[in-house]
């Protein structure tokens, strides 16, 4: 029983490292194809997703949810958006860590280099992508506490991630590093908020 967690462990990294791989090796490949599909009326509506797909709109959403919850005595579901908002914080927080530490051009910045560049340039905090980090933190921590629900919500960070890669802010690489940097924050913000460890088994603490 104590190598079923390790196992599944190993799984996630190799999953992960493959994703990353092949993200970067499909950068390029992606960027030509959402330069050769652009048309004003998709370009307005992936402008308002990602108007709409920033962390402001997370933390209004989960702020109000909380609220609900905490008025109408629901420990559970309190207990579920407060970490939903400590996730998307913790993933917003390393993303600008990492985005001033490893500076990258966004695909729509000409730059003779692929990396390097001002620390304090937006032009240059490609990656990871804050949108879709901030936003898979989120509803990971929803997934995880309530699959059914947090599987519906998804598609969310999905579309935001498609949105940035189109308007081009963001490599398929910053998109699936920051997906990846948002589940590792759920993941340990709901480990230490929802969950309490029982003999090796996982259950959401009362």
């Amino acid at each position: 029983m104590k190598r079923r967690p390790i196992l599944y462990c190993l799984i996630g990294i190799t999953i992960a490292v493959t994703a990353v791989a092949l993200s970067f090796h499909f950068d390029d490949i992606v960027r030509d194809f959402m330069i050769g599909h652009q048309n004003p009326a998709m370009r307005n509506f992936m402008r308002c997703v990602s108007l709409f797909g920033d962390w402001p709109t997370h933390a209004a959403v989960g702020l109000t949810l909380l609220g609900l919850a905490w008025r109408r005595g629901s420990q559970d579901w309190t207990r579920i958006f407060l970490a939903m908002l400590l996730a998307m914080m913790l993933a917003g927080v390393a993303g600008t860590v990492i985005k001033r530490t490893v500076p990258r051009p966004r695909p729509s910045v000409h730059a003779e280099t692929h990396w390097g560049g001002p620390h304090f340039s937006t032009k240059y905090h490609s990656f990871p992508s804050g949108h879709v980090g901030a936003s898979t933190a989120f509803f990971g921590v929803l997934v995880i506490a309530r699959r059914r629900v947090g599987l519906w919500c998804l598609p969310i960070p999905i579309l935001i991630g498609i949105s940035r890669m189109y308007l081009g802010a963001h490599h398929l690489s910053d998109v699936v590093c920051a997906a990846l940097l948002g589940i590792l924050c759920a993941l340990v913000v709901a480990h230490f908020l929802l969950f309490e460890i029982d003999n090796g088994q996982s259950k959401i603490a009362n």
